[in-house]
């Protein structure tokens, strides 16, 4: 027949799925799934247990990129604007760690190992018994 697909191809009316018509309730779930740091794998099984949804976590991806990029964003705005007027209304910790993450601060203790008068570190060798010896003598002298 003209115009007719085999077992493996073609349209006919009402075949498939129907395309996925995400809601706004589901929209706004995700997005704030995503903002309190949920990830993909999980939000499907959340919005399951809420009846909002039954989906695998890469349908999730595909039809709530935006959503997810959403809340992700609108979060961490919303945690660096506070942190930020918690850090410039003195708040010594805030200060700390803005300084650590924004402007490359670092805790760095430097600790250099020396002999005598600045010289090399020098090693003895010694025996158990000669180490016990030694260490009896001084705790006698104590």
């Amino acid at each position: 027949m003209p115009g007719a697909k085999g077992r493996s191809g073609g349209t006919r009316a009402g075949a498939g799925r129907k395309p996925k018509q995400p809601t706004s309730e589901q929209r706004a779930a995700v997005e704030f799934l995503a903002a309190i740091g949920i990830s993909t794998d999980e939000m499907p099984r959340l919005l399951a247990e809420f009846g909002l949804a039954d989906m695998s976590p890469p349908t999730l991806r595909k039809h709530f990129a935006n959503e997810i990029e959403q809340g992700r964003t609108v979060a961490s705005v919303k945690v660096a604007r506070k942190l930020f007027e918690t850090a410039m209304d003195g708040n010594v910790t805030a200060m700390i760690f803005w300084l650590k993450s924004q402007a490359g601060w670092k805790d760095s203790k430097h600790v250099q190992v020396s002999g005598i008068d600045g010289g090399p570190v020098q090693s003895v060798n010694m025996t158990p018994d000669e180490f016990r010896e030694i260490a009896k003598s001084i705790s006698d002298e104590v």
